[in-house]
């Protein structure tokens, strides 16, 4: 038999109203099964306890490279004074050091500076700054692999006419082995932090969700720094003594804990 309906119904519809009644139906099934994958999501719970540690690690190592850093500094009435006395006194100090068996490749000079020196000013000085005098420096800095050599490169060179030494650091020529060594030692040092923590807690680690590095450095180690002014007559051999090196490893390591197996 075939429907019939009120000719309200089928012009409120334009068309048949039985597909107008599906087609409806087919949209309100669509909203709820794109609705339903969020109320599920909503549903799911808490996230997962977590545990958050953090390793650190320290090591020493010896050095196996320093840097030997000797200033020169002259004074002249004239400017170009006394930069020729600088340059003079930086070429025996090159010829000094290279006697005692350093390379040329070994050796920079760095830091040329050439400025005024202006007479003190009293109180109520109206005057502009009267120059009295011109002051030249320079520095030479050394690179070495042989560590035996600094205290006869210091003394070579404090003799020759340096009147500054700025200090020796120590280094790695590769210090990828002690970097690797203590960020591995950060991580055992977390892990056992976790594990720790976890069995006070009574409860298990289950794995890891995150690790992240916070650092790895090398502090290179300095001696004689500050600028000190020498006196090169009557100097004594000049001890040194390369001592150690500090390494510093840190990571952060994030556990997802629950019970225990």
């Amino acid at each position: 038999m075939r429907k019939f309906y009120p000719r309200s119904l089928r012009e409120h519809y334009h068309c048949n109203p039985s597909g107008g009644l599906m087609k409806t139906i087919g949209f309100a099934i669509f909203l709820l099964a794109s609705v339903a994958p969020s109320l599920a999501q909503r549903t799911e719970g808490p996230p997962p306890p977590v545990l958050v540690v953090t390793g650190n690690a320290q090591i020493l190592t010896v050095p196996d490279e320093a840097t030997v850093r000797l200033g020169i500094v002259r004074q002249a009435s004239a400017a170009h004074a006394a930069q020729d006395q600088v340059n003079a006194v930086a070429q025996e100090i090159l010829n000094a050091i290279g006697k005692v068996g350093v390379s040329p490749q070994q050796i920079q000079t760095s830091r040329l500076a050439l400025t005024p020196v202006y007479a003190p000013r009293g109180p109520e000085a109206r005057d502009a700054p009267r120059i009295v005098a011109y002051s030249a420096s320079n520095v030479v800095t050394v690179r070495l692999e042989n560590l035996s050599v600094i205290g006869p490169v210091i003394d070579a060179g404090l003799k020759a006419g340096a009147n500054q030494l700025e200090g020796v650091q120590f280094g790695l020529r590769d210090d990828l082995p002690s970097r690797e060594q203590a960020l591995r030692q950060a991580v055992n040092e977390a892990r056992s932090k976790a594990q720790v923590m976890a069995d006070a807690l009574h409860v298990g680690l289950i794995e890891v969700l995150e690790v992240s590095e916070g650092g790895i450095s090398v502090a290179p180690r300095t001696e004689f720094a500050g600028r000190m002014a020498m006196v090169a007559d009557a100097i004594a051999p000049t001890p040194v003594s390369a001592g150690q090196l500090e390494v510093h490893a840190s990571v952060t390591v994030r556990y997802r804990i629950g019970p225990k197996p």
